[in-house]
């Protein structure tokens, strides 16, 4: 098992500051003698809310689009529960799309 996996995440641009706040606090985003070590890149999310959806944003069975921040950091594997318990609990969305890559030893 890797020591270390990229986590990404696609969320709206005010929720960057409570979240990098909320992993930093916990030491989730110190590289060395840095903190808040995290890359933010402006894109596009789309998504149409199906029946039975209760969306931050959109309505049900229409297409929408909105711009988003995918926020990248990496964390030791054994962090992933507690980094996920905490992306979850600052993002506005229902279903967050939070990927947990594995990194070449």
């Amino acid at each position: 098992m890797p020591e270390y996996l990229k986590v990404e995440v696609y969320i709206p641009e005010e929720y960057v500051p409570p979240l990098r706040s909320a992993l930093d606090r916990e030491g989730f985003l110190r590289e060395g003698h840095y903190a808040c070590v995290m890359a933010l890149m402006n894109v596009t999310g789309t998504w149409m809310p199906l029946e039975g959806a209760s969306p931050y944003d959109g309505e049900i069975g229409k297409l929408s689009a909105a711009p988003e921040i995918k926020a990248e950091f990496r964390c030791r594997t054994e962090d992933r529960p507690e980094v996920e318990r905490i992306i979850r609990m600052v993002h506005p969305y229902e279903v967050p799309v939070i990927n947990f890559i594995p990194l070449a030893e």
